[in-house]
């Protein structure tokens, strides 16, 4: 399992061959599923021309690494990966890889959403828009202040 924040530009692609070229599972691997979010030039109606994306070093990975531990007890992994983007971002930018390993493609599925699900709502992120109007907000549940 291995939980990555990444401060320059994540090639998702790069990230997950580096990551399962030494890795075997006793020919037990059925299925592996990615989830691979971008940002989007768009927002609550709004254009986005670029976003920051702050997180809490430490707490962050901590966090990540319950989740994927929490993920584990709930279903029959081999393996499985977090790996997000923090810093300046623009539209189309890569900003987070999730990827399960597992026997078969239910549990790699399910475990898969719902590390993607609870990390947006758990994980210490904060994201702030830059719009094409000039104006900035900050947005999602976790928002400073």
């Amino acid at each position: 399992m291995l939980v990555k924040i990444l401060e320059s530009e994540l090639n998702p692609w790069a990230e997950l061959e580096s990551y399962n070229a030494h890795k075997s599972y006793g020919g037990k691997t059925g299925a592996i599923v990615t989830f691979l979010g971008f940002m989007r030039d768009f927002n609550e109606g709004d254009d986005v021309v670029s976003m920051s994306l702050e997180h809490y070093p430490g707490m962050t990975e901590k966090t990540l690494e319950k989740l994927l531990s929490d993920t584990r007890l709930q279903w029959d992994l081999l393996d499985a990966l977090i790996i997000h983007r923090v810093g300046n971002l623009k539209p189309e930018d890569a900003i987070v890889l999730v990827a399960t390993w597992s026997s078969h493609r239910k549990e790699a599925y399910e475990s898969n959403r719902y590390i993607m699900e609870t990390l947006k709502t758990t994980a210490p992120f904060w994201k702030k828009e830059n719009l094409l109007d000039g104006s900035s907000r900050w947005v999602g549940k976790n928002t400073p202040g």
